[in-house]
């Protein structure tokens, strides 16, 4: 008995055993199966987990599940994206308003970095770096003359607050070392506020960081103790950023109630931002400038002002960026911003504009539209009739991506003769103005105000100046007639460049360039 029950143990264990053998046959013929559902991620964990227990080498598993995590996000939008840990701290650092380094603004127009503007009590300034310094060294680095890129310039000059570092310059034809310890600089997004007449303010602003709305409120007020009863908002190049520095600017002119933006998702229930009433420039008129940058937040502002028929939009058709993203960070450093919701107008109208995932429609967008006449011509701009909407007052208004400007300036591409262009791919522009003010350093900095900076550029000659720069370091000398063509749009140009190293700055260049701004002088009705 015993003897025929071992006997069936042992068949028993055979056939299990045979199975167990056809089973691991059949696997290995296909495909290993697994059981996943597209309704979870099983199969992408089991994908990793099996890659990860049986490839014939070493895996290295970081750059793996990045580049997993890579392909997945960018089957859904253009902007959920994965963020390793340094993208992600550049990310972050760009919004925050400030950042840890030395201290300095700089130019490279030829191949050296040169200091445009020492921030005012930072460590550059009390170390003793002035305008116009040309950076050679940084630390036992040589950064001048080696064709090194700008963004790997400020690499070697950032890092820790408290952590030193030795800059060498060029002054004056002599080698000056500066021991300098590094610290938390402040960066401003309100680029130039100033009054452009008696009654008239001009505001440009580059981003929404952090410090946005402290820095717009502190401009607004001074700028209303000096008259200012309009207020011309330059949001063009302005990419966006964070969404609630956009919605308190808006909540600063729009009156109680009025809707500001409003958020909705499949998995994010709409969201109102109504305005509080609060705001101390509701009763300034305001005109609001886009171009195809302007992005986001920026699109946010542009609308909310539009639909409620606060102020008029001058400019091009913006870029179409309306999609929600929430920032999830992990412990490594990295992080992905995953796209939640949408950014709707007061109106209905989405910012976004169309994307089709796997294609590169999206990023050739912009230059889609200087191809077909879009950047000329009001009525080249793709309309979609289907998306019709109404402002406060029933005024027509159309969705489909981006914000259409209530007033279309073109881009003035008649200015542009043959010595501009040759000047702009060598930026002699650029190349002089650092020239120029190393000649003329004490004069400069010695002026506070723009009349005496205008009246000064006369008197130096600067367009003398400047043509002789042209001819004798770049071998560009314009065609008979060509710079009495140019002359009307190259010359305040090259005096705002000039004029951004005075102690007014990015003020001084604005107020310049301003004089040759095509939408500025659409708006004033020149």
């Amino acid at each position: 008995m015993k003897k025929n029950l071992y006997q069936l143990c042992i068949a028993v264990l055979g056939v299990f055993i045979g199975i167990l053998l056809s089973s691991i046959f059949t696997k290995l013929h296909n495909g290993n199966q697994k059981d996943w559902r597209y309704g979870s991620w099983n199969k992408l964990a089991l994908v990793l987990d099996y890659v990860g227990s049986h490839y014939v080498d070493t895996i290295d598993m970081k750059a793996m599940t990045d580049a997993a995590i890579d392909a997945a996000l960018s089957e859904l939008d253009p902007h959920s994206v994965y963020l390793p840990p340094v993208e992600r701290e550049q990310s972050d650092e760009q919004l925050a308003g400030n950042f840890e380094g030395i201290g300095i603004q700089f130019n490279v127009p030829a191949d050296t970095a040169i200091v445009l503007n020492v921030i005012s009590g930072g460590p550059s300034q009390k170390a003793g770096l002035i305008q116009g310094d040309r950076i050679i060294k940084v630390d036992e680095k040589v950064i001048a003359g080696v064709k090194m890129p700008q963004d790997s310039m400020v690499r070697y000059m950032k890092g820790p607050s408290g952590s030193k570092v030795v800059i060498t310059v060029k002054r004056a034809g002599e080698l000056i070392p500066f021991d300098i310890t590094r610290g938390r600089i402040p960066v401003a997004s309100v680029d130039a506020a100033f009054m452009v007449d008696d009654t008239t303010a001009y505001v440009k602003l580059s981003k929404f960081t952090m410090t946005t709305y402290s820095e717009f409120l502190k401009a607004s007020a001074d700028l209303l103790s000096q008259g200012m009863k309009s207020m011309i908002f330059d949001l063009r190049g302005n990419s966006g950023g964070y969404f609630d520095q956009a919605y308190k600017l808006a909540n600063e002119f729009l009156g109680k109630g009025d809707m500001v933006v409003y958020m909705q998702g499949l998995h994010y229930p709409r969201k109102d931002f109504p305005a509080n009433g609060k705001g101390f420039l509701q009763d300034v008129s305001l005109t609001v400038l886009i171009d195809e940058s302007s992005a986001s937040s920026s699109e946010i502002f542009a609308g909310a002002i539009q639909d409620n028929d606060r102020g008029l939009i001058y400019g091009r058709r913006s870029f179409g960026k309306g999609l929600v993203q929430e920032p999830v960070n992990f412990t490594d450093g990295s992080g992905i911003r995953l796209t939640v919701a949408r950014y709707f107008t007061p109106s209905g109208r989405c910012i976004q504009k169309p994307y089709t995932p796997g294609t590169d429609d999206y990023a050739t967008d912009i230059y889609e539209r200087y191809l077909h006449g879009e950047m000329l011509a009001a009525d080249s701009i793709k309309v979609d009739k289907s998306q019709e909407y109404r402002t406060v007052s029933g005024r027509t208004v159309y969705g489909g991506g981006g914000i259409i400007p209530d007033v279309f300036v073109p881009i003035d591409t008649t200015k542009a003769s043959e010595f501009f262009i040759k000047c702009n791919k060598k930026t002699t522009q650029m190349r002089f103005a650092s020239a120029f003010f190393d000649s003329h350093r004490d004069d400069i900095l010695a002026i506070s105000d723009y009349k005496t900076l205008e009246s000064y550029l006369v008197k130096a000659d600067v367009e003398g100046a400047f043509l002789r720069y042209a001819a004798s370091k770049d071998s560009i000398v314009p065609k008979p007639g060509e710079w009495e063509q140019t002359k009307e749009y190259m010359l305040p140009q090259v005096k705002a460049l000039v004029g951004r190293y005075s102690s007014l700055g990015e003020n001084a260049f604005y107020h310049l360039y301003l004089k040759v701004d095509p939408v500025i002088e659409k708006v004033l009705g020149k």
